[in-house]
Parts: structure tokens; sequence; C-alpha cells
């Protein structure tokens, strides 16, 4: 079953997030998807908390580097997918995760701090690819943007980003139903839009980024069949 982590060498830049996003939508498609808080901040798991889980999904908090292994093959045996929110900064605990995955996805905004992280990310993904003799394929994801015209500097960093690696053709903008799941808890189709705006184009907007990691997943035949 695909595993796939999300990593960036800098806090904030939406990992935690993105992974909600992707775990919440694909299970709304009724895919089983075990999620694993591999970051000492804990935010996926305190997500976790705030509200029932939808259907489908189950999060687990890693215990470290010596487990990390067991908690994936573990997740692997019960669930069509695995999503790995990883810690921002290098660690062993975040090798052995990418070493594991299917697909690494670098979440980066559109500033020049974020994307030089993001370019740090990939490099580290290509030498634990190197390191055991496979390729780990990994792909930029541009998050919090806008969904307006785009500045020169923003054009500019998402070339820097495409010269480096792949890029999703999805953006997650910058929207309030994104932000107010952690606050909200569970997935989009349970935040009430009394209370928050914009919900329908934040679902439309996580359904094209789970349909296109599904491609990316399907092109190297690592796809579920439950997607």
């Amino acid at each position: 079953m695909p595993i796939i982590s999300f990593a960036s060498s800098k806090g904030g830049a939406g990992k935690t997030t993105s992974s909600i996003i992707l775990g919440t939508e694909l299970a709304a498609s009724g895919a089983s998807v075990v999620l694993i808080d591999a970051d000492p901040a804990a935010r996926l798991a305190k997500w976790a908390e705030i509200s029932n889980l939808p259907d489908g999904i189950e999060v687990i908090q890693s215990t470290g580097e010596r487990t990390i292994l067991d908690e994936i093959d573990e997740a692997v045996s019960k669930a069509a997918f695995v999503i790995i929110d990883l810690e921002g900064s290098a660690s062993r605990l975040a090798s052995f995760a990418i070493g594991e995955s299917d697909l690494v996805v670098v979440p980066s905004g559109e500033e020049q701090q974020d994307a030089d992280a993001a370019v740090d990310t990939l490099a580290e993904v290509s030498r634990e690819g190197r390191s055991r003799g496979k390729n780990i394929p990994a792909a930029v994801l541009l998050c919090r943007t806008n969904a307006a015209v785009k500045s020169r500097l923003e054009k500019f960093i998402q070339g820097q980003l495409k010269s480096a690696a792949p890029v999703f053709e999805t953006q997650l903008h910058r929207r309030t139903s994104f932000s107010a799941l952690h606050n909200a808890g569970a997935g989009l189709r349970q935040l009430d839009s009394k209370e928050f705006n914009g919900i329908e184009k934040a679902i439309a907007n996580a359904q094209a980024f789970a349909a296109e990691v599904i491609d990316m997943l399907e092109e190297q035949g690592t796809s579920s069949d439950a997607a």
C-alpha cells in the first residue's frame, strides 16, 4: 500500500495541513487511511483529538526513530494509504520514513526561504535514495498561495522549484477552511458552512490535490486499489 511522507526542512511549511487535507479526501473517497504523526510538535495528534475523525481514518503518534519502521509496517498492514507527517528538520526518523516512502511531498510557500528549504529537502530525499540504491519520487506542493495573478517574484520562485523537481499542478490556496481544520478538527466536509466561508471551493481544491497524488502513484504502479 502506498506510503506518502510530507517533509520539509523548515517548520511552518504546511506539512500538517496538507497531510490532513490529503488524508481526509482519500477517506472521503472510501479508502482507509492511517496518518502517522512523526513530528515532536504533535500537531496532527492534536487535530485528531479535537473532534471525531471521519470514517476510515486512524491517527497514531510515533514514539520515535526506534519504532517508526514498525509503526509504518503496522499501518501498511491495515490501511490502503499511509501518510506520515515528518518533523521540520533532518533526523534519523525522517530518513527512515523517507526511505520507506513511495512518494515524498515537499510543501512550500512562495517565499524565497520556503523555496530554499524545499530544495534542501529534495536534496535530502535524493541522498537517502542514493544510500538505499533506489529512486524515491518527490514533488513540491505549493501551499498558502494566492489564487489571483502571480507576482514576478512568485513566478520566479516557482521556476526555481520546477527546475529542481516535479511540482504539483494543483496548489493549495490560502483558504480559511484549510486553516480552520486545526481549530474544528475532522475534515472539510464536517465544517459548518455557517461558521466558515468557501468550504465548497476548498473541497474542490483538496479533491484536485488528492487526484494528482493518485495519478503520481499510478504512474509508479504503487496506487491502491481502494482509491
